[in-house]
């Protein structure tokens, strides 16, 4: 097969391995894991890839995302808070939804009678966050509202921690679910089975055994894709970081000088750039630009390149200490923080490939949908 540039490789053996791993730590703990799939946009041979690594249920925060995963013998969970004008779609293509309000659980009842369904939820507590989840003082006159709900079924309450606020989970604010589970108990002889501890950003209390007793869900998607834990950013033991490899062709190799000549003004998205003065450098161009990439979340994989900058088609490298003797045409690897994997497997004008194998050699693309 040959190759269009910019792309992006994804290796789904060691995707599968990653699943195999976190999936196991957390079965010890008593914790299923849901994984989420919103990163890769649902890609079939992906999904495909993670639910060998032995899921169950997987989690995307866009419906046509979900609508991709109908045929896949999966449980299926919409991550955001749903739409009122989404309703119908919510009840038909996710098994399980997480809900803040009231009103639009409501709708969702309406919704899940008019389809003959009953529609799982998982209520959503704000433990400190702020971002979504009823406060934990309104939590009790919330859920019974929602059990008088017809075809509502009440199966959890979870919350969300990092996302906005950047509230490292704890076994202080995580133990405020294991209360509010069993306050929901007492008031209406209630047993929820699914409390939900947040996202990869509470894997590090698995992995340090702090993770209180009575979480038994979480919701990981970085963890999976970049073998890392985001409440501090260290390696998940035994985990790949590089599943996902950013490729991209050297389209100009010049020497240049490191500060531009003339007077400087704004650049092409607004902002006024400052440069540092190095002398002149071996400059190399890749196309791939700030279009499609988050600048500030690629890492070149040859640790002796460094990245100056982007515009929107152009990016450039200093490639002077490099050991390679890059040439036109070239390609050069990056690895790439959520963010920027987000941009990159969203773009339209980076061709996404995958391989299943040992062999690198041997390629599928993955077409969009």
């Amino acid at each position: 097969m040959r190759k269009v540039y910019p792309c992006i490789e994804v290796d789904l053996l060691k995707l599968t391995h990653n699943v195999k791993e976190i999936v196991s730590m957390c079965k010890k703990k008593n914790i299923s894991v849901t994984s989420v799939t919103k990163v890769f946009c649902a890609y079939s041979p992906i999904v495909e890839a993670i639910l060998r690594g032995g899921v169950t249920d997987v989690a995307d925060s866009r419906i046509l995302n979900l609508k991709k995963l109908k045929h896949m013998n999966c449980n299926k969970m919409l991550l955001k808070i749903p739409m009122i004008s989404e309703v119908y779609e919510v009840v038909e293509y996710s098994d399980v939804s997480l809900n803040s309000e009231i009103d639009t659980i409501k709708h969702l009842s309406k919704a899940a009678k008019d389809l003959n369904k009953t529609h799982n939820i998982i209520l959503m507590v704000d433990i400190g966050d702020l971002r979504e989840g009823v406060l934990v003082g309104e939590v009790i006159d919330t859920v019974r509202e929602i059990i008088a709900l017809d075809n509502i079924n009440l199966i959890g309450i979870g919350t969300n921690l990092t996302c906005y606020g950047g509230v490292i989970p704890d076994s202080d604010n995580l133990s405020k679910l294991i209360k509010l589970k069993e306050e929901i108990k007492d008031t209406f002889n209630l047993n929820l089975p699914v409390i939900s501890g947040g996202n990869s950003s509470s894997l590090h209390m698995v992995i340090n055994d702090t993770m209180p007793k009575g979480i038994n869900q979480l919701r990981i998607g970085e963890s999976i894709v970049l073998g890392r834990e985001t409440a501090y950013g260290e390696p998940v033991p035994n985990c790949y970081d590089d599943v996902f490899i950013l490729k991209g062709e050297i389209v100009e190799l010049k020497n240049k000088p490191t500060v531009p000549t003339g007077k400087l003004g704004m650049d092409a998205f607004g902002n006024r750039p400052k440069f540092e003065d190095k002398g002149i450098r071996k400059r190399a161009i890749i196309a791939v630009g700030k279009q499609d990439i988050r600048l500030e979340g690629l890492v070149p994989v040859d640790d002796n390149i460094t990245v100056f900058g982007a515009s929107s088609d152009h990016l450039i490298l200093d490639v002077t200490d490099s050991k390679k003797n890059l040439k036109l045409g070239d390609i050069v690897d990056f690895k790439m923080d959520y963010g920027c994997l987000l941009s990159v497997m969203t773009s339209p004008y980076i061709e996404k490939y995958y391989y299943e194998t040992t062999c690198v050699d041997e390629l599928s693309k993955i077409e969009n949908f």
